[in-house]
């Protein structure tokens, strides 16, 4: 049998850098206690920290979520009436989630795309002349129906089951990369404080963050004692039942990270074979591929769509 490797798998691809937002970072951190109340001679357990740091509340955690969730879709909004003529912000917003739901795009997707794709030649009928459309890429390893290959829930359902086959686990969580920030989008197995906590992570200070700086896997054995967390961020993760956490970068062909599948350890870990961090890398980079595939495809189309929609003379 193949004996566990004391390192994760590992690319030579240069590092890119996830930085804090100009504000204040989107993931929650703790504030400060008294100077010695963190010191201890055994790991803290969650109720131990919660008891010695003072933690966001489910109610500060909606209102971050929900603000942070609005603020792309805000920003799109004002575009569209900036280019279309559109009366308000209000038209906007129809016009993002009715292409939204016909296309099968997330809002919030459709909403990033809007702001970081160059805009169409003025007057052009159609946003993307002489596009060339391909057909999705093999997932070998993925379950999935042969009519849902383009749909990016089933692929990413798909995904976390086979991370969490290979890890063997039943908690395990999807982000995708949201401008600069990474943003929940599946999971299973965690509480609803963890959830609302990492709903979008933009600090330094978690094992996922670490993972798209370094383009690499990264494992924690445990969580408890792991240097890369702050205390608030280890709170959420040890209050949910989680141990020991893995995650595996979601890259594209050039080695950019488009999103992570980390999982999650009732106990701490001893390590992966070698043969099980080779499986998960593959995963990551066909799933890469995929969501290039998804972005310059599926939601060029809604794009496309939304132009069309925009521009068509109104009867």
């Amino acid at each position: 049998m193949a004996q566990p490797s004391d390192r994760s798998e590992e690319t030579s691809a240069p590092t890119p850098r996830i930085t804090p937002t100009s504000s204040a970072s989107s993931t929650p951190s703790a504030r400060p206690a008294a100077p010695d109340a963190l010191s201890a001679s055994s790991p803290p357990s969650a109720p131990a920290l919660a008891s010695r740091v003072v933690l966001p509340s489910p109610e500060e955690l909606g209102a971050r979520n929900r603000r942070l969730a609005r603020e792309r879709v805000s920003r799109a909004e004002g575009l569209l009436v900036k280019r279309y003529g559109l009366a308000s912000a209000a038209e906007g917003f129809e016009l993002l989630k009715t292409v939204s739901q016909r296309s099968n795009v997330k809002l919030h997707t459709l909403a990033d795309a809007v702001l970081r794709t160059p805009a169409p030649d003025r007057d052009a009928q159609v946003w993307f002349p002489g596009r060339r459309r391909h057909d999705p890429p093999r997932l070998p390893g993925l379950q999935l129906d042969p009519g849902s290959r383009s749909s990016q829930g089933a692929v990413l359902k798909a995904v976390l089951h086979r991370v969490l086959s290979i890890t063997q686990t039943p908690m395990g969580n999807v982000q995708l990369m949201d401008g600069d920030r990474l943003h929940l989008t599946r999971h299973t197995g965690l509480n609803t404080y963890f959830t609302e906590f990492f709903a979008f992570v933009d600090a330094p200070t978690t094992a996922c963050s670490q993972a798209a700086a370094e383009r690499r896997q990264v494992t924690v054995r445990d969580v408890a004692s792991a240097d890369v967390f702050d205390e608030a961020s280890r709170h959420a993760i040890l209050q949910t039942g989680s141990r020991a956490a893995h995650s595996v970068p979601l890259t594209s062909g050039r080695g950019t990270v488009l999103g992570m599948v980390s999982s999650h350890h009732e106990r701490p870990l001893a390590g992966f074979t070698a043969a099980q961090l080779q499986a998960l890398r593959q995963t990551g980079t066909d799933v890469g591929r995929w969501l290039s595939w998804h972005a310059h495809t599926v939601v060029l189309d809604a794009l496309e769509h939304l132009h069309a929609t925009a521009t068509r003379p109104a009867h």
